[in-house]
């Protein structure tokens, strides 16, 4: 299963981790398959880029499929632009992608959202 899990990281917890998976790779070691990780320094953060707005998008859209940028602002009862510029951040963030369709879907089976505020403190 493959899963975006979205938190709060500091910026040494995930300079450490990187360097940690550096090393393991090159020993040579084999890592398995991992979740797509998208961390933000502070809470604040974290829900200025997933707005509410944006998690309904992301809801339908993994409830409701592929489908047009134009059928799921349809869907939402959102303005177009509005829906547009969210789907725009979103693909930004790798949270949804586009098929050869062009048509937008959630690429995971769950999106996760892990907030402690104790990790948001700077190390």
């Amino acid at each position: 299963m493959t899963k975006a899990i979205i938190g709060i990281a500091n910026f040494k917890d995930t300079q450490n981790e990187l360097l940690d998976i550096a090393a393991r790779l090159d020993s040579g070691e084999r890592l398995p398959d991992a979740d797509y990780q998208l961390n933000f320094a502070t809470a604040s953060q974290l829900f200025t880029e997933i707005t509410p707005k944006r998690l309904e998008l992301l809801d339908t859209l993994k409830r409701t499929g592929p489908q047009s940028v134009y059928r799921l602002a349809k869907t939402l009862r959102r303005n177009y632009s509005n829906v547009h510029s969210s789907v725009v951040g979103l693909l930004g963030l790798g949270l949804i992608a586009k098929d050869a369709n062009d048509k937008v879907y959630v690429p995971w089976d769950d999106v996760e959202i892990h907030v402690s505020l104790s990790r948001s403190i700077a190390a």
